[in-house]
Parts: C-alpha cells; structure tokens; sequence
C-alpha cells in the first residue's frame, strides 16, 4: 500500500448520495472524471475485472463467442431501426471532419445484427450467441448516485440468432440460467422479474434486479404466488364491477375554487376514489385525455411504454389556448368529442363518478361510464400502490426498491427484418432469422455489490470479486512489519491475492480503519505479539477476530 495509488478519505463526498458512491470514493476505489464519468482507480478497476471475469466464464460455459464491436458507430444503422430518433436526447450524437453522422453506442442490436448477416449465410450457421464487453454511452440528463447512473459505463451485452422460435426460446432459457448463475457466484441477492422491452422492442422481457434502498427501480411481488415485475410492467385486467341497474341522471354543480381532487372531494364530502381525474398529455403532438379514479395517479412511464414508439408529454398552458372544449382544472369526458379518452381499467363500465363537467367551477356528478361517456381504449396506467391485487392470484402486493443489474429480451424479428437477415433455410428458401438480446451491466454490479454487502465500517467483498484475498496489517514498526512482510510473502506463494499495509508513519488505528474501509474479506494483523508471531484473524464479513499463531492462520487462509 506504500506504493499503491488509492487515497482514502474520512468524510464522504458533499455530492454523494448512495451508499455505493460514498464508499467507492472514500476506499479509494473511484473517482469522479466529470458529471457521470469515472475514473477507475486499481482497486475499483480489480473489482471491475473480476465481475467481468465471472461473467465472461458463464457465457463461454453456454457456448457464447465473445466479440468487440466499435463504440463509434455511423448513424445509418440506427436510421434503418428508428432508434436514431426514438433515443432522443440520450443519444451522444456527433460529427466527423467531413459533416457525416456518428453517436456513441448505447447498445448494440443494428451492428451484431449487420455482423450475422455478413458471416452467416445458411441455417448450418446457426444457432450463434455473441457477447461483448464494452464501454456504453448515454447522455443522462442527471448523472447522479456514482457509477449506479453514468452516462458513460461498462456493459455486456449478448445477442442470439436463432431460425425459428423454438430456438429463440432456447436461447433465451441458456442465458436466463447463466444470469442465475452469474449473480449468485458475484454474491448478489436479485429477483428475477417481469419487464417491459422499452425502445429494445420485442416481446418476451424480464429484469434482474438488485433489491437496495438506493434503487432507481420499483417491481412488486406478491407473497402469495410469487408473481412479480416492475411496477411498469404490472397489468390489471378491465374489472367486474357490481353497478346499480339505474343511475340517477347527470347532474351540473357549482363547485367554484375547486380545480384538484382534494378541494373537490372536500367541498362535495365524497372520497377521493369517487372522483375521475382526467389528465391531459400530448402524444406525438395530438392531445389525449386519461381518466384514472382520483385517488390514483398517472404512470407517465407506464403510460409511455403502452403508446411507444409515440412521444408521450404533459400538455402546457399554451396548449388551452384556442381550445375552448378543454377547462383546465374542470375536463370531464362526457362532451369530449374531440379528444381520444384513454381510461384505467377501473373505470369501468357502469361506473359512476364525480368529474369536471367542462365548465369554469363547475363539475358533474352521476356521470355514468358507458352511458355518459365511452373509453376509446383501456389501458393499465396508474401509479402501483401497495396492496393492490395480484394479477395472478388477487393477493395483496408488495412494493421495493431495486437495482436494474440485467435484463434480457426475446427480440424476435423486428431488427431482422429492418436489416434482412435472412439465411438459407433447410427447404432451399430464404428463412428470417429471429433475436434475443441480454444485458448485463458490470460496472453496476460493482455498485450493487457495494449496496448490498456494505456495514456502518465500510465496503465488505464478496469473495469472488473482492480486489484482494487477504488484507495484511503490519500494525507497529520493526517487528510488526516484518511479521506481515513474511505472512504477505506465504500468503502470495499459495496463491492468494494480498494486499500488505507497510505504509511508514500511520497510526495502527488509521491501517485497521482503512482495512475495514477496504473491505478485503479476510483482515491479518500483525500487532502486539508479534514477538511471539501471534497474529490477529479478523473475517470481514462477520467482524469475528480471533488472535492464532502464524502457521495456524496461514493455513486456515489457503
């Protein structure tokens, strides 16, 4: 450690937020290059390597072949795909000396595609996997919680090519398999849950997630069946609701000052979940109406992934002007003849509700689903709450916070079929080849580790992945740091990885600090017996610390 570049800190960033982040930075394992770009010290880049090693072996064991695609990519292919626009302001998009397009790639589905169509000809071809480990880039627009949110991080991404669905299927059960296997040898506790595939496209969609507090992801799971999914990816079905053969009619109110939910339902005395919310959002420029019970709210994310590839955004008050139909505060949908009216399954037919009635203070009561007014299409759009009912069983679910650490896609053929890609069927015909593609993002694992497996003391590796096997402390001068000098050399001469502090002029206190900071998973002091070659054992995982002869604890450690 006298030599090695990792300072380490006592206070935490002013910026950090997350565990991980202040962690990193302090164990001298990262550094912040500017907003959202690390630099990888020795330390965090050993760690780095390792989940990269241990991803890399499960993906050989399923007979993937490991490739290296260029970052820079033109921007035709992703023209041809749509995903030139669709990425929007993620993109980094620039220009070379002679005016021609290029973005750094977030991800890699139109090149392996464009790669597969000028290697493989015929169906003897395949099945292929390919995998790479690669840098990515996307322009966050908040880069925040360390590496967990980067606009510039380490991915392994891997594709398959398969001529039929049943090979598709095959594919994606090797790789969902191998990603058990991935995370349960990095140490990682995840849960494997229902997703949705976003801008990927692509049918079939699960996610590996890290449960930690400082997860940009919910997902739902229900202690009954052991459904679960990401709170976008949760859908319930139009419901069976019991309704009064009549209802009274429609009636106008005077409700003045009353333009949210709370005034409304205080002012009538009636509960929130009487009341239909009706929230207006541009899509693709064309204003839409989404009616949800006014106790819930909008997932404008779910909202999103159910109109995607269309642009979904909250109108502005520009978008009232000359539109005498739309009362802002006070839209109902019964009139709303020129408006698409999108509505949550709970509203369902023979519903009655309170609502705007599309006069300035004024709203409507009895205002009866299906005879007052009609849902143009139906869609699951409210924000999860805990405790609403399984999709599957009707139990009440659970709500967490999780890491996004994998995710994997039955593409199917939608980049094929952008590209052509076709081989030579066993028939003598043309046949269109179907994808998967499966994500991993590595330097996230090292973040989701550090949340996971951190204490009140410090980083704590796992085994596997830890920069080192054993922390060796020479907790004195002349005959403490000989001791440790003789243990690190027994210690590396078996095999193990050793970090030795030899560091001159620190106290043995700020060693065994930056020890536990470290998170090594075993800590060897040499301290106050060392005359006796007693040394203290300490397991980092546990704190357990145990004083043993030498020889005893360096063959306990190999």
């Amino acid at each position: 450690m006298s030599r090695l570049m990792a300072k380490t800190l006592r206070e935490d960033p002013a910026d950090a937020e997350t565990l991980s982040h202040k962690l990193l930075v302090r164990a001298g394992y990262v550094r912040r290059s500017s907003a959202g770009v690390w630099t990888w010290l020795p330390l965090g880049k050993r760690v780095l390597d390792n989940v990269a090693r241990v991803v890399r072996e499960e993906m050989d064991a399923i007979g993937a072949q490991e490739v290296l695609l260029p970052a820079l990519l033109p921007r035709e292919p992703y023209e041809v795909s749509g995903r030139w626009s669709e990425y929007g302001d993620l993109l980094f998009r620039l220009k070379d000396r002679k005016g021609a397009d290029y973005l750094l790639g977030p991800t890699h589905e139109e090149i392996f595609t464009l790669v597969v169509k000028d290697q493989c000809t015929s169906y003897k071809d395949l099945p292929v996997m390919l995998y790479q480990i690669q840098t990515k880039y996307r322009d966050e627009a908040r880069p925040r919680s360390g590496v967990l949110r980067g606009r510039e991080f380490q991915m392994k991404d891997s594709y398959s090519f398969d001529v039929s669905d049943e090979g598709l299927a095959q594919s994606y059960a090797l790789h969902r398999a191998a990603y058990q296997r991935i995370f349960t040898r990095l140490g990682l506790d995840h849960r494997i849950v229902s997703a949705v595939s976003g801008a990927m496209g692509g049918s079939a969609s699960e996610e590996f997630l890290a449960p930690a507090p400082a997860g940009e992801d919910t997902f739902v799971d229900c202690p009954a069946c052991a459904y679960a999914a990401n709170t976008e990816a949760v859908t319930f079905a139009l419901m069976s609701v019991s309704v009064p053969a009549e209802h009274p009619p429609l009636e106008e109110l005077a409700t003045p000052d009353t333009p949210t939910i709370e005034s409304l339902a205080a002012l009538l005395d009636v509960p929130a979940s009487a009341t239909l919310k009706n929230l207006l959002v541009k899509v693709d420029g064309e204003i839409v109406a989404v009616g949800v019970p006014g106790d819930r709210e909008v997932d404008l994310g779910k909202l999103g992934e159910h109109l995607a590839p269309a642009v979904v955004e909250l109108v502005t008050a520009e978008d009232f002007v000359g539109r005498p139909d739309l009362v802002r505060g006070y839209v109902g949908p019964q009139g709303l003849d020129t408006v698409r009216y999108l509505a949550d399954p709970r509203v369902a037919p023979g519903t009655s509700w309170v609502t705007g009635a599309n006069k300035a203070d004024t709203h409507a009561r009895n205002v009866v689903c299906g005879r007052d007014f009609a849902v143009d299409q139906y869609l699951d759009v409210v924000v999860v709450e805990p405790g609403d009912p399984c999709p599957r069983c009707g139990s009440g679910l659970r709500l967490d916070r999780a890491i996004e650490i994998g995710h994997i896609f039955q593409l199917g053929r939608k980049y094929a079929d952008a590209f052509g890609l076709d081989v030579l069927g066993r028939e003598g015909k043309p046949v269109r080849v179907t994808m998967g593609s499966y994500g991993i993002g590595v330097s996230r694992a090292v973040a989701a580790l550090a949340e996971q497996t951190a204490d009140e003391r410090g980083l704590c590796w796992p085994a596997e992945v830890a920069p080192a096997d054993v922390h060796v402390v020479a907790a004195g001068k002349t005959v403490q740091l000989e001791l440790a000098a003789r243990a690190a050399e027994a210690l590396a001469g078996a095999g193990l990885r050793v970090l030795l502090d030899d560091r001159p002029g620190l106290s043995p206190g700020v060693k065994l600090t930056d020890a536990e900071l470290i998170g090594v998973p075993w800590i060897l002091v040499a301290g106050r017996r060392s005359a006796e070659s007693v040394v203290e054992l300490q397991n980092r995982a546990t704190g357990t610390r145990e004083e043993l002869p030498l020889a005893e604890a360096l063959s306990r450690l190999t």
